[in-house]
């Protein structure tokens, strides 16, 4: 039995242009966290045995889980294609749209389309590579959609669409 596993499909390289300043300041804040982390991780190491300094194995965990999100970051981000207008259709769904949809009970959910690297900015974002988000794309207001789901196939009508500016 082998331990291969596949690479990840590639994610989709769009963001808005408020999911790419997020990013930006993210990584700007690992680098002042890395700064205080080196700090104490110094301070711990001159403790003495490393080997049962808590304080420093712990640094040391933190300092590599920052460094690993700093070098994401820092491959990531030249890749990404900023997305700062609206389509030139706003009756239709495209990515950055946000739509009101309705099911068959009469619940009501509202969802923003936006790239992979920004969903857990907010609880309502899904990503566009999401099914929901692809089964979405190029509809019109009240539209029907058939959404397959591990708990089954879901009908949403389409109650409203709209674009941040």
């Amino acid at each position: 039995m082998s331990r291969y596993r596949p690479p990840a499909a590639p994610k989709s390289p769009y963001i808005t242009l408020q999911g790419f300043a997020v990013l930006q300041k993210e990584l700007q804040d690992l680098w002042v966290k890395r700064r205080a982390v080196v700090t104490a991780l110094s301070a711990a190491a001159a403790e003495g045995d490393r080997s049962e300094n808590a304080e420093y194995i712990y640094r040391k965990k933190e300092l590599r889980e920052i460094d690993w999100r700093i070098r994401y970051l820092q491959k990531r981000i030249p890749d990404l294609n900023v997305v700062e207008h609206p389509p030139s259709n706003l009756q239709q769904i495209f990515f950055s749209a946000t739509i009101t949809l309705e099911d068959d009970a009469g619940q009501s959910v509202c969802y923003r389309i936006v790239g992979p690297d920004e969903i857990d900015h907010q609880p309502h974002y899904i990503s566009m590579d999401s099914p929901v988000a692809k089964a979405l794309f190029k509809k019109h207001l009240d539209d029907e959609v058939r959404v397959s789901t591990p708990s089954g196939l879901i009908n949403y009508l389409i109650v409203d669409i709209h674009y941040e500016r």
